[in-house]
């Protein structure tokens, strides 16, 4: 009984994602249209597939965290439930990726506290990867953007406090006491949260080329360094969005940002063709791999159980040292 209402709720939540995705995209329509005309049908493609790559290297953020967590999935288990998951963000609020995660997560083994926990370090690392991203790059480039958003960049200092192991070993220690969840079985490691932050790094890189990508073919009114703005505008539009929640997938927020972030040297026109291109790749590029996502669900055996499961880290060290 139990397994059939959960399934009855996982086919309910992705009608509800399906749905905002098609109004998402059918708001977008016209403009999207006409963005596309303008930038080119190979640098939209060559963009998605960069926005691809970089959607991949976030799935490997939140695996990094999870099994230095004390759980690691098999890349194929992991981009299951990640990607289909991630869909959640389309509904208002990042709760519903999460929850989706969680429970994806449960069933391959995993409890959803743990799940739960890699979620939201992994939404934390990349904001502060991203903030890092958008102070080093814009100062350059794009002062006014930073000038308009200085608030934004107040939460860097503390950000990257935050990210060293013994920082966040205790404030996730102290989170899952008041949630009264079980606590860690081990502390956060520099190895474990080194890892997330460079594929963080890596998953800005390929948002900053997607970005570029977009920004090539544009007529533009002023000189600077292309690859910089574009990857520093990209990272503080998309953090600046992430932060306001209300928004699903910091819809219009994120657009709003990378027009001020790209006026030094476009137009509004061309900056908002870069704008509605770029929402459109990312929110094609979150289809394609929720989908993907969904193909990728754990083969079962005969009695039921699934091919690939969950292996506690404990147990990888212990078959290392044998």
């Amino acid at each position: 009984m139990k397994r059939q209402a959960g399934r009855v709720l996982r086919i309910a939540f992705l009608l509800l994602v399906v749905v905002a995705l098609v109004l998402t995209l059918r708001s977008q329509g016209a403009d999207l249209h006409r963005a596309v005309t303008r930038t080119g049908l190979a640098a939209t493609a060559g963009s998605l597939v960069a926005v691809m790559v970089g959607l991949f290297a976030s799935a490997m953020v939140w695996r990094a965290l999870l099994t230095d967590l004390g759980s690691r999935l098999p890349l194929r288990t992991a981009l299951h439930v990640f990607f289909l998951g991630q869909l959640g963000k389309y509904l208002p609020g990042s709760v519903f990726a999460v929850a989706a995660q969680m429970e994806l997560g449960r069933d391959q083994g995993v409890s959803r506290s743990r799940v739960g926990t890699a979620s939201l370090l992994f939404m934390g690392v990349l904001t502060a990867a991203g903030l890092l991203v958008a102070a080093v790059a814009l100062p350059l480039t794009s002062p006014d953007a930073l000038r308009s958003y200085f608030w934004v960049l107040l939460v860097l200092p503390v950000g990257l406090l935050c990210l060293a192991p013994p920082v966040l070993t205790r404030l996730v220690g102290t989170g899952l006491r008041v949630l009264r969840r079980e606590p860690l079985e081990r502390p956060l490691s520099a190895a474990g949260v080194g890892a997330a932050l460079g594929w963080a790094l890596a998953m800005w890189g390929a948002y900053g080329v997607h970005a570029l990508l977009l920004l090539l073919p544009q007529e533009r009114t002023g000189s600077g360094n292309l690859p910089l703005l574009a990857l520093g505008g990209y990272a503080l539009a998309w953090t600046v969005g992430f932060l306001f929640l209300l928004a699903p997938a910091g819809a219009l927020i994120r657009e709003t940002v990378l027009v001020l972030a790209f006026a030094p040297v476009l137009d509004r026109a061309g900056a908002t063709a870069v704008a509605v291109v770029s929402r459109g790749v990312m929110t094609l590029g979150d289809l394609l791999w929720g989908a993907g996502g969904a193909l990728l669900r754990p083969r079962r055996r005969a009695n039921g159980t699934d091919v690939a499961t969950v292996t506690p880290v404990k147990q990888l060290g212990k078959a290392a040292d044998a």
